[in-house]
């Protein structure tokens, strides 16, 4: 059974991505999957600003990245690029950290013209980590996701068609390793 790695580069507990989180976390627990997650946010600033490669919360976070078979990335888009928090721990994987794993990046961001945040920012940083099978990731627009209330979102029927579209390469994975 494949085993599944979620990390949040979001800054924010209180963002739209969190929607995607769930929707991603939702997607592997219905195929009896349990993911992993690491918020980047909640591990010491100290150690992530610091570069602490010895840091005992990092050491543990990367454990559940060398153990995963698909890393999932979340993040959202600021400046045409993904988060400076999603940076900041990916600097402390460790060379070729992220061989062998199938990635998929999911990306938020405030308008259309961040699309490509992920071909061009990200890919490059994940091949330097060894990257090879990286599928084709989604970008979603804040306004395609509603908040509601109590730290609820909504996806609209776009983006959950386009989510849904993604994750059908997730299900072939899937469905290959078993």
């Amino acid at each position: 059974m494949s085993k599944v790695v979620i990390i949040s580069g979001s800054p924010s507990e209180q963002s739209r991505i969190k929607a995607i989180q769930e929707f991603t976390t939702q997607f592997f627990q219905a195929r009896n999957i349990e993911p992993e997650v690491i918020e980047v946010r909640n591990l010491p600033p100290k150690d992530l600003i610091q570069a602490k490669f010895d840091s005992k919360d990092v050491i543990e976070a990367n454990q559940k990245v060398e153990k995963a078979d698909i890393v999932v990335l979340l993040s959202p888009v600021y400046k045409a690029s993904y988060s400076g928090v999603l940076k900041v721990y990916l600097d402390l994987l460790p060379q070729n950290g992220l061989a062998n794993k199938t990635i998929l990046p999911l990306f938020i961001g405030g308008t259309i013209s961040h699309l490509l945040a992920i071909d061009y920012a990200l890919n490059p940083v994940l091949t330097a980590l060894g990257a090879t099978h990286l599928l084709k990731g989604a970008f979603i627009v804040d306004s395609q996701i509603e908040k509601l209330r109590s730290n609820q979102y909504q996806i609209d029927e776009i983006a959950q068609e386009r989510l849904d579209s993604t994750f059908s390469q997730v299900e072939r994975f899937l469905l290959q390793t078993q």
